[in-house]
């Protein structure tokens, strides 16, 4: 067989080029971690040829949901602690330890100055936040009624979503005067952020765990370690990420 075939063929079954089986590793983690995470991905993988880490992104109430249904996935990174302790209380995953920390932002369509300031949410009249399920969405509405301005928005609320990609994109699309979103998740050209006062915002911190069932313990473990390491906290930080 020719050279580039064997190397499709290996390819096909899921090896390397020296013929060993690579691992396939799943990681669950929260939308909101979806560019940091695909650059763990790769840099993990760079340093380990012999793992193949497969990512799946959602709500971290739907990864929760999966985990206890009995999904098999190796790794759970969160965006909040009470999704975590859930299933740290059932005794799904290992001990977890915090990784990252966020915070949120105002974000409105691009070229619309009408909210300058989070007391401005008042006069949108069309105003998208996470399901109170989802983080961002307990969040969001833990600040507005910090700020006294829960009453006055919620009759504004017109969409309320399962995973904060899906508060962007109404926001994108122009369905949406004014959302509330991760800082993170503002970092793009298709949106404009206001910035919260830090004395009215509300900090939100990541935990990470290997799960109880996950195929391949030792390699999640790994993976974690590099999560929290020098390398993961310089990748995270390049991406918006606060130290937890």
């Amino acid at each position: 067989m020719r050279p580039s075939l064997l190397l499709v063929g290996l390819a096909l079954l899921g090896c390397d080029g020296d013929g060993g089986a690579r691992a396939e590793m799943v990681v669950y983690a929260a939308s909101s971690l979806t560019e940091a995470f695909t650059a763990l991905e790769s840099a993990y993988e760079a340093e380990h040829p012999g793992v193949d880490v497969r990512l799946s992104f959602a709500g971290s109430q739907m990864l929760r949901l999966q985990i206890e249904q009995g999904a098999r996935a190796d790794v759970f990174a969160s965006a909040d602690e009470r999704h975590m302790a859930a299933l740290r209380d059932a005794d799904r995953v290992a001990p977890p330890t915090l990784f990252a920390a966020n915070e949120l932002v105002v974000i409105t369509p691009v070229g619309d100055e009408r909210i300058r300031r989070l007391e401005d949410l008042r006069t949108a009249q069309r105003v998208v936040l996470g399901d109170e399920s989802v983080p961002v969405g307990r969040y969001a509405r833990q600040l507005l009624r910090q700020a006294g301005l829960w009453e006055a928005v919620q009759p504004h609320v017109v969409s309320e979503e399962a995973n904060v990609r899906l508060v962007r994109a109404k926001v994108e699309i122009g369905e949406a005067d004014a959302a509330l979103v991760y800082r993170t998740d503002a970092r793009t050209d298709r949106v404009r952020a206001v910035a919260i006062p830090d004395d009215q915002n509300v900090r939100t911190r990541y935990p990470i765990a290997v799960t109880r069932d996950a195929p391949h313990p030792a390699e999640a473990a790994r993976f974690v370690a590099f999560v929290r390491s020098e390398a993961g906290a310089r990748i995270l930080s390049e991406r918006g990420f606060g130290a937890p």
